[in-house]
């Protein structure tokens, strides 16, 4: 069975994990307020192949989150699979954060109903999110969104969970026909399972040409002059 090493660092979580046919044999996760992903992302990926007693050239794959989410974290996540792959000629496999999100909320609660919309914060009331059905099927593209009373007064069953939900409580609170879960949060052991199938699948992605799924353009100003 493959042996996958997954990398997530879309959010505040610097995660990593290494699993064997869809099992987890290590982790390692972290969330700060100011983003660690550059310090720990190595040292968590040596602790996870140490922990599991795996050398570096077993793995079969490595699986990295591709976003929404943060410009410096995906940029350092990614590299960081990149550059395995390149050294060690292993595949790549690219996995939704907010995928990644949709299956640690049903995980946490197989039975849940409605329309799933797990939130990343992207600062201030926005957030990225997607719309997913209860069966865990995307129903339409990602896209930013704010969260004010109006989109959350449209009385239509909703599940919102992520850091992004998890920032706006106070629009949840009187609103029965939205269930917030609380700290739900894209690990990299969430990831194992859907890579393995990917793998056995022979599904990878194009190591050159996978990039971030970034959620919106960079805020860049035009220079003075």
């Amino acid at each position: 069975m493959p042996i996958i090493l997954a990398i997530e660092t879309a959010t505040k979580l610097c995660s990593v994990a290494v699993g064997r046919g869809g099992l987890v044999l290590a982790s390692r996760d972290l969330e700060t307020p100011k983003l660690a992903h550059a310090e720990k992302v190595n040292v968590f990926i040596a602790e996870v192949m140490a922990e599991a007693g795996l050398p570096l050239h077993a793995l079969d794959a490595v699986a990295v989150g591709t976003g929404p989410g943060s410009y410096t974290g995906l940029r350092i996540g990614l590299s960081a699979a990149k550059g395995l792959c390149f050294a060690l000629d292993k595949p790549i496999i690219g996995l939704s954060t907010l995928a990644t999100l949709v299956a640690a909320a049903r995980d946490r609660v197989p039975t849940l109903s409605g329309t799933l919309l797990p939130m990343i914060d992207a600062r201030r009331m926005e957030v990225f999110t997607q719309p997913f059905s209860a069966d865990g099927s995307p129903l339409s593209d990602a896209a930013p969104l704010v969260l004010d009373a109006a989109w959350a007064d449209e009385r239509a069953p909703r599940v919102v969970f992520g850091d992004g939900a998890d920032k706006a409580i106070e629009l949840w609170v009187e609103r029965p026909w939205i269930d917030h879960l609380r700290d739900v949060r894209p690990t990299a052991a969430v990831m194992i399972k859907p890579a393995t199938q990917r793998h056995l699948a022979g599904r990878f992605d194009d190591l050159a040409y996978l990039v971030p799924e970034y959620g919106k353009a960079a805020n860049v100003g035009k220079a003075k002059g």
